[in-house]
């Protein structure tokens, strides 16, 4: 279908006095000066406490002004860490979205939890998580969630009792397009969700995703911040906090709310080379933002101790008291807040989204204190407190601290759970072998990496990675398509950029190259969910439904495929005419995720092909009960109108879908074709060029030929 501890003020002593009776004045006036802060930290627990845990993604520290940017346009974070605990040297463990939120949210490293990157992994099932503990002791629980990798169908939706990742729009999921959904719009289901359960204990989980590349901030923060997107980006992300947070702020003592507010990672900004985040773990993305807030429990004070992610959930639950499992990674923060806590215990990180998705040498991590410890084969050192810029590495000067820190970080790395994105599966993989799909030796194994595969020596295939993002947007495919290929000249075993050249070979027309891109990337990596769905549902466009249904059959026989392979493998057998067969696949995809709208779409997509109107029309329909935001829901009932005579409530369901997803070619063809033939030409003509830019030539020749001979003749 179409945080420093407070110094109390000291008064200057005006008098004359002895140099020693000096000194004891100044002993004095610390010794108070100390008393103050630490009093001012006192804390108690409150079972009756709800909790609002608020995650802003790609948040960088030093972007708010509470954090010491001047010129930030951030008010209500600022008054919430002004009022509350903020803590000054609060570090992540991952710097990609899906692990660090499962760090944040279980209180485990991902060491233990297993999540290492946003695709291809998932949360484990019955892993406790704060939704999980708290609904146990009675709290309501509700997630509010604004991207694709945060979707229920990754694990994170554990003890929600409602899970809201209903993004709308276009359901498609690339490099080149990740479905969001504006701050706003999250903060306020997340605010209905509250008034119906106002009254009672909630845990209330929102995640906005605005800071996150590309930089695109709304008005009127695009006009104030057109020389710094990414701050423009941050300052939308405030202003839809706002909501939230006024209400809190005004309550003042007589709120009844915990709030927790960080970053789940921070951003490069061009930072030893890094322009965004996942190659790397320097500060720039590593520290972030924490800021705890509840008046009448927490005095307002900046703690200075280090403190982690993982250490999120054991305080809150010490907040509430509510009993800390043992097997947390975390401790609790309360000593911390009332300016104990020592200089705070060792934090692991990790960056392995190049290593998984590149072949580059995986980025294991320690902090000690001030010292900071990278395991790279060309491993670093940096005294963050002498050089909190990580500009010299002291790995050749400091012998000895190094191997103590990678004595430690071994220590660290013995628990480790593994870092595969799937489990070998040597069954399926000899049935793609015998299908000749899959050589033998074929998936990579783990090697040993060389100074060559440090990411310090490829971070210019990573700056041309975002370069060739930004280019398609641009609409210079051309031009994305050649830096695409000089990646892959410089690491031709890089399956990411294989999928990145099939994406812009099929946007440029190229269907038989997007095919053959991708099986370059399938072939690299048999048992990725993204790179074998891609795959057949390019082989389903190319006319090869049956090869890409043969291709897919074999990762049927697993207890739980992944969600986009059965949903691949379901269109296969649709154009193959195999209704009955597509429709039970689908089915299986309802049971892997029965939140899904996608797959009541391609349900009613399938009854749609077959002519029944009336069993496409209710699958539809439940599609936007869903998720009244689906666009494809609404321009495959357009079609439906539009079958049956009805073509006004076609063409208002067709502008419903195009506002929604404003580059689906297929609406705005069914959209600008129905207001043509019905002599409204000037109406016609925006949606038939809007049409010409986003079709793809390979798929709709014809079609875009067609609409170029009647956009020149004027008609």
């Amino acid at each position: 279908m179409r945080g420093l501890a407070r110094a109390g003020r000291q008064r200057r002593d005006k008098r004359a006095i002895a140099a020693w009776a000096l000194g004891l004045a100044v002993v004095a006036a610390l010794a108070f000066a100390g008393w103050r802060a630490l009093a001012g930290r006192t804390s108690h627990r409150d079972s009756g406490l709800s909790v609002l845990l608020i995650t802003i993604d790609t948040l960088r520290a030093d972007a708010l002004g509470a954090y010491g940017r001047a010129g930030a346009e951030t008010p209500w974070i600022d008054r919430l860490a002004a009022a509350g605990v903020r803590f000054e040297r609060a570090h992540a463990h991952n710097v990609v979205t899906l692990p660090s939120h499962a760090n944040i949210l279980s209180g485990q490293y991902a060491l233990r939890h297993g999540v290492r990157d946003n695709s291809g992994f998932r949360f484990p099932a019955g892993t406790a998580t704060l939704a999980t503990l708290l609904k146990a002791h009675g709290w309501r629980t509700g997630a509010f969630v604004s991207a694709f990798p945060l979707d229920s169908r990754f694990g994170l939706d554990a003890g929600f009792e409602v899970y809201d990742d209903h993004l709308g729009g276009g359901e498609e999921h690339t490099e080149f397009l990740v479905p969001e959904r504006p701050g706003r719009v999250t903060v306020e289901a997340a605010r209905r969700w509250l008034d119906e359960h106002r009254g009672e204990k909630t845990l209330c989980f929102v995640h906005v995703y605005e800071p996150h590349f590309p930089y695109d901030p709304p008005e009127p923060f695009a006009a104030r911040f057109r020389a710094q997107p990414y701050h423009g980006e941050v300052a939308a992300a405030d202003a839809a906090l706002e909501p939230l947070l006024r209400p809190l702020l005004e309550a003042g003592e007589q709120g009844r709310t915990l709030v927790v507010l960080t970053g789940d990672h921070g951003e490069a900004l061009g930072d030893h080379g890094e322009m965004t985040h996942g190659v790397f773990a320097y500060e720039a993305t590593l520290h972030v933002p924490l800021i705890f807030y509840a008046p009448g429990i927490l005095a307002p004070a900046v703690a200075g101790a280090p403190v982690r992610h993982v250490d999120v959930v054991p305080t809150v639950l010490d907040l509430l008291g509510v009993a800390i499992p043992a097997e947390l990674s975390g401790r609790s923060l309360l000593p911390v807040m009332a300016g104990g806590g020592g200089d705070g215990p060792r934090s692991y990180f990790e960056a392995l989204s190049s290593s998984l998705n590149q072949g580059w040498a995986p980025l294991h991590g320690l902090l000690d204190g001030a010292l900071k410890y990278v395991d790279l084969p060309i491993p670093e050192l940096y005294d963050l407190d002498a050089d909190p810029g990580e500009t010299r590495n002291l790995a050749a000067s400091r012998a000895q601290d190094l191997e103590r820190l990678r004595g430690l970080l071994s220590s660290q790395l013995a628990g480790d759970r593994g870092s595969a994105r799937v489990k070998e599966d040597p069954a399926t993989l000899e049935k793609l072998r015998a299908l000749g799909y899959v050589a033998s030796g074929s998936a990579p194994a783990r090697k040993l990496y060389t100074e060559d595969d440090d990411p310090k020596r490829l971070i210019d295939i990573d700056t041309r990675t975002r370069e060739v993002l930004r280019l398609y947007r641009a609409g210079d495919v051309d031009g994305a398509l050649a830096l695409c290929r000089e990646n892959i000249r410089r690491r031709p075993d890089m399956p990411l950029a294989y999928l990145h050249l099939a994406y812009l070979e099929r946007a440029r027309g190229n269907l038989g190259g997007a095919v053959a891109a991708a099986r370059k990337a399938f072939e690299l990596r048999p048992l990725d969910a993204e790179s074998v769905s891609l795959y057949a549902v390019y082989l389903v466009e190319a006319g090869r439904a049956r090869e890409a249904a043969d291709l897919l059959g074999p990762y049927m026989t697993a207890v739980q495929p992944d969600l986009d392979v059965l949903t691949a493998r379901g269109m296969a057998l649709a154009n193959l005419g195999r209704r009955q067969d597509a429709l039970a696949t689908f089915e299986r995809a309802r049971a892997v995720d029965p939140s899904s709208a996608r797959v009541l779409v391609n349900i009613g997509t399938v009854y749609l092909m077959a002519g029944d109107r009336a069993r496409a029309r209710q699958a539809f329909e439940a599609a936007l009960d869903i998720d009244p935001g689906v666009a494809r829901a609404h321009n495959s009932l357009g079609v439906i109108a539009s079958q049956e005579g009805r073509p006004e409530e076609a063409i208002e369901r067709w502008r419903r879908a195009v506002a929604l997803d404003p580059r689906d070619y297929q609406t705005l063809f069914n959209l600008g074709v129905t207001l043509r033939r019905a002599g409204r030409a000037s109406e016609a003509r925006p949606y038939l060029e809007a049409y010409l830019k986003a079709a793809p030539p390979a798929l709709e020749a014809r079609d875009i030929a067609r609409v170029r001979t009647w956009l020149s003749a004027g008609d």
